[in-house]
Order: C-alpha cells, then structure tokens, then sequence
C-alpha cells in the first residue's frame, strides 16, 4: 500500500512538472484582456496635447504607451514605436516622471504620440495593470483591450504587433 501511494505521488509530480514545462515563461496574462479601458484622466504636459479615457474608446484601433523618461528599456523600444507611429494612433503616458526630463527626453528621441499625459502618482498605471516598464496595450475600435506587451518593443516584436491589429480591422 506504500509502494502504491509513492507511485501515485511520483507520478502525480512528474505530470504537474511535465505541464509546467509546456507554458510560456514570457507570457504575463492581464486580468484587463478583452476589457472595456479602466476610467483615466492624467495630468497635462504644457506642450503636448494630454487625453483621457474617452479618447481612447471610439474610432480605429490605438495604441498605449506606459514610459518614463528615466526608463532604460524605453529608451531601447523607442525607434520601435516611432516606426508604429506611421500606422497607428500612439498615446503615451508617462508614469511618475519629471515634466523637464520627459520634454528633453523627447525633444531628443523624437515624439511619436499623437497625445501625451503625465501619470505624476502612478494611480492610472495601477488602475491598468502595469508593473514595470515600458507596457504597452492595443485597444481595439470600442474601447476594449485587446492585447498587453510587456517589456520594450523590439524589431521582432514589430511584425506580430501589425498582425494583431489587422486581424482586428
């Protein structure tokens, strides 16, 4: 009877392993998929045009951008979204970062949103899920989010971005 219980917990492991294994490391699901956009409205930048929820829920698909000038990883996705800037709508939002830094991060790299705001406390970032930075989310037509990238956006990354969107036209 002991033999028979260890073959079962031993078997019972090495299933749970086995499945395990077959899941993707790098996929973070997000509670928010297939979810209308939290309710948002942040802080003006004087030079840049800012937005809020309702902007985001009518129209063709959009893009939104979680960044900071302090960012490493953004800085690296940058030249990525400048090319995705020539197709879509990008909004970014800027999250806990300083108004001089952000306007002199931008001036330098290029600005590749159409409308920008400031997410001086972090709430609008907490509200969407966002832990680290860059993030990255499609909306579709109504205001629903249909996909979370997490981390920066690579070349790679720019082909299966496009895919998506189409497939949602």
């Amino acid at each position: 009877m002991k033999y028979f219980i260890l073959i079962i917990f031993l078997l019972s492991s090495a299933y749970i392993f086995y499945e395990g294994l077959r899941d993707d490391p790098t996929y973070i699901p997000s509670n928010l998929i297939s979810e209308e956009i939290p309710e948002f409205k942040i802080e003006s930048i004087k030079q840049y045009e800012s937005f809020s929820s309702a902007d985001l829920k009518s129209g063709e698909i959009k893009v939104v951008n979680f960044f900071a000038s302090w960012c490493p990883p953004c800085k690296v996705e940058h030249p990525q979204l400048k090319k995705l800037s020539e197709k879509y709508k990008l909004y970014g939002i800027a999250k806990k970062d300083e108004i001089r830094n952000l306007t002199k991060w931008l001036d330098d790299l290029g600005n590749p949103f159409v409308k920008i705001g400031l997410d001086k406390n972090g709430m609008t970032s907490i509200d969407w899920g966002v832990y680290g930075l860059p993030e990255t989310f499609l909306i579709d037509h109504k205001g629903m989010i249909i996909h979370k990238h997490v981390g920066p956006i690579m070349k790679k990354d720019l082909e299966y971005i496009n895919k998506l969107i189409t497939n949602v036209k």
